[in-house]
């Protein structure tokens, strides 16, 4: 855009703000502001008029031929015509028309704007910045052309003018995000590394909640500084001659010598892998076609693909491996171009499943380091088969052997991945689950070492809302858990059953009901650990009772039969909060159906001693359990009476009266409330004392209309 291009856009932006302003006077309800906004109108009319005379040399018709800021006198009479709702109906007719005008624009530039993201896509970058010009003809104060032009001149390296139409559009809009990604990608361009993360931050400035996306942004541009300042100082280094960087460019010449012998480049790559010894060699390989070198070499490639039968091609592949190991350890750029080329990306997945176990050992290796940093994981999701690479670290695993441990490795980094979940989804009941639960019917002491890592990666992998909904609708997951958390509870096999137990507890915490089928068996063995030794195997038997028994009514029944109510209330004796919050759940559970439940809690907690603790909490997860749980009991004879003389209605009535944030505990203390004071009016005397008999009239009619709430986490 040239400089009058520029001027006439800057006046008609300002211009609009001055209207703007105007209409807003002559609307007001003030005579006199309303006769000082006639006056500025007339000005800027006759400027308006005398601008178009002076660039047209035509002339044309004013709303007034005698502005008053030309020579009004301050006594004379307003004609008609120059009336402020005249103004106004002359100022809407005139807005209409321009109205009017700009949807034909808009609707001109639109299309030139389609016809240049089209361009865009086919890569015709020249194309798309020639439509986008076009589109800015028709219509200058369109941010999207300017910041869709900005695009385009970034993919032909014009980054100046990309930043001069980045602040039109900021011109146009000041809150245009796309203005500042790519303003930040042009000043990234122009290495200008501190203006490209001003750019960036000042996003968060509009939207505080992409704060993510600038995250990566600014990591980007951390690279790129990096790369930079890398570079320089290996140019350097090789334009002052020094020894070393000579000698990388010497073995790389060498070695870019067609059709030697594989001895020949085994010698060559290993003293290659011994010069490179810092990030300053790593640098020198990559900006001497070290990559192009190596991946050229058709001798060197018919190595990898394992296709060559030549004498020592499995150690020349070995060599690669370690090469490109040593020019990758913390070099992102040499991360990068070696997964951008094709043939390497296919040959790193083959190579895993390789029956020389030095090159499947280099390999898994390789891969493990990109997976240990987030830019490297990054590369491999968007780059690798993830599907046949998942494949292989699985079948690696249930067959054991050296690679076990760094598959599992590569796996555990990669299930913390959302994009690697995503890209899992339609794979996990084939690859993932098959394989896993194989391994939990086959639980054996050698399992420990490796089994809860795998656990890991799987309640990692759970944590995507599509695969937890696969994992928990497959019946063969639940056989296979429940019998190996049979088989850990006897052989003692702490190392497997934790993790396991707390997997199985976010799993069944989903709504499938395949479940049910296994919830007798399942409880009866929470129950049996209940009384474990190691207090953190007693809190996830807790926490996996208390999300199964709400399934299963014949699950409850059984458990109540077992005795958990006793071993239940032992747990919340001991005031352990996470223990205390699963076992107050289950106890409520089986309160809620069973009478039995109800007569033997109220025969071991006497007058509910444990229960009007919980109702004293701070933690309200324990509050609205504990209410639901005592108003359970008072269906058994003499319940309420027991209650009589005890803090019970101070305690019920303070939550109900609102004193607690959820509606859940809230509702459960009323309905409480309304019970005992039902089955043993003289509780109501205490309330009133109290002053909470209007609180108990609602309680009463919440009661009749509705039950209580097991209370679970937001």
């Amino acid at each position: 855009m040239d400089s009058c291009e520029s001027q006439d856009l800057e006046k008609f932006l300002t211009n609009v703000d001055r209207i703007s302003e105007l209409v807003k006077e002559l609307n007001s309800g003030d005579v006199v502001t309303q006769e000082k906004a006639v006056e500025k109108a007339d000005c800027l009319v006759a400027s308006l008029e005398e601008g178009k005379t002076s660039k047209n040399r035509i002339n044309r018709t004013v709303i007034n031929t005698s502005p008053l800021c030309v020579g009004r006198q301050g006594n004379a009479t307003h004609m008609p015509s120059e009336s402020p709702e005249n103004f106004m109906k002359a100022l809407e007719k005139d807005a209409e028309k321009r109205r009017k005008r700009r949807q034909v624009k808009e609707k001109e530039a639109n299309a030139f704007k389609e016809k240049g993201n089209k361009a865009f896509a086919m890569e015709d970058y020249e194309l798309a910045c020639k439509m986008y010009t076009e589109g800015l003809e028709k219509l200058r104060d369109m941010p999207a052309l300017y910041t869709n032009r900005a695009q385009a001149l970034i993919k032909l390296k014009k980054y100046k003018e990309a930043i001069s139409d980045c602040e039109w559009a900021l011109k146009c809009s000041d809150k245009c995000i796309k203005a500042y990604v790519h303003m930040g990608r042009a000043h990234l361009g122009l290495k200008n590394f501190t203006e490209s993360r001003l750019c960036y931050k000042k996003i968060l400035d509009i939207v505080p909640e992409r704060e993510t996306l600038v995250k990566d942004y600014l990591t980007q541009v951390d690279l790129e500084e990096k790369k930079a300042l890398q570079e320089e100082t290996a140019l350097r280094e090789l334009n002052d001659g020094k020894k070393e960087a000579r000698a990388i460019l010497d073995l790389l010449t060498k070695l870019d010598r067609p059709s030697e012998h594989n001895l020949y480049y085994c010698g060559g790559l290993e003293l290659l892998t011994q010069a490179v010894k810092d990030n300053t060699g790593q640098t020198l390989f990559r900006l001497n076609n070290g990559f192009s070198v190596i991946t050229g070499n058709k001798d060197i490639q018919s190595c990898l693909t394992q296709t060559s039968k030549e004498l020592h091609s499995m150690d020349l592949c070995v060599a690669v491996l370690r090469l490109w190991k040593k020019v990758c350890s913390g070099n992102e750029e040499n991360q990068q171009l070696l997964l951008q080329c094709l043939s390497t990306r296919e040959q790193l997945v083959l190579l895993l499943t390789s029956a020389t176990l030095a090159i499947q050992q280099e390999c898994f290796t390789l891969v493990y380091m990109y997976c240990q940093t987030q830019h490297g994981r990054r590369l491999v999701i968007e780059n690798l088969n993830l599907i046949r690479m998942a494949e292989i670290l699985m079948d690696c695993i249930c067959k054991g052997g050296k690679s076990r441990t760094r598959a599992l490795c590569i796996l555990e980094n990669l299930a913390g991945e959302n994009k690697f979940r995503i890209q899992s989804r339609e794979s996990f009941t084939k690859v993932f689950a098959p394989p896993f639960e194989h391994l939990l019917d086959n639980v054996a002491a050698s399992s420990q070492g490796f089994l809860p890592c795998l656990i890991s990666v799987i309640g990692a992998m759970s944590a995507d809302e599509v695969i937890i909904n696969k994992l928990a609708s497959r019946e063969e997951f639940w056989k296979s858990s429940f019998s190996a958390m049979g088989r850990c509870a006897s052989c003692e096999y702490r190392r497997i059953l934790y993790p396991l137990l707390g997997l199985m507890i976010n799993i069944a915490s989903n709504q499938a009901s395949v479940i049910q089928e296994y919830a007798v068996v399942g409880c009866k063995r929470c129950v049996a650990l209940l009384s474990d030794p190691d207090g953190g195997i007693i809190t996830r038997a807790a926490g996996l009772l208390s999300v199964i028994l709400p399934k299963s009514a014949a699950a409850t029944e059984e458990v109540v039969k077992q005795g958990v109510v006793k071993k239940l209330l032992k747990i919340l004796k001991v005031e352990g909060q996470t223990s205390s919050r699963y076992s107050i759940k289950a106890m409520a559970v089986c309160t809620a159906s069973s009478q039995q439940a109800c007569e033997e809690l109220l025969r071991l907690d006497k007058r509910l001693v444990t229960m009007r603790k919980l109702l004293g909490s701070s933690d309200e997860l324990l509050v609205g359990n504990a209410a639901l749980c005592l108003g359970h009991c008072l269906a058994v004879q003499g319940a309420a009476t027991s209650l009589l003389g005890t803090d019970c209605v101070m305690l019920l009535l303070r939550h109900a009266a609102g004193k607690s944030k959820r509606v859940d505990v809230q509702k459960n203390a009323a309905i409480t409330l309304g019970k005992l004071c039902r089955v043993e009016p003289r509780h109501t005397e205490r309330l009133r004392e109290l002053s909470g008999l209007e609180i108990l009239h609602s309680c009463m009619k919440l009661c009749q209309e509705t039950g209580g709430v097991f209370t679970g986490a937001d």
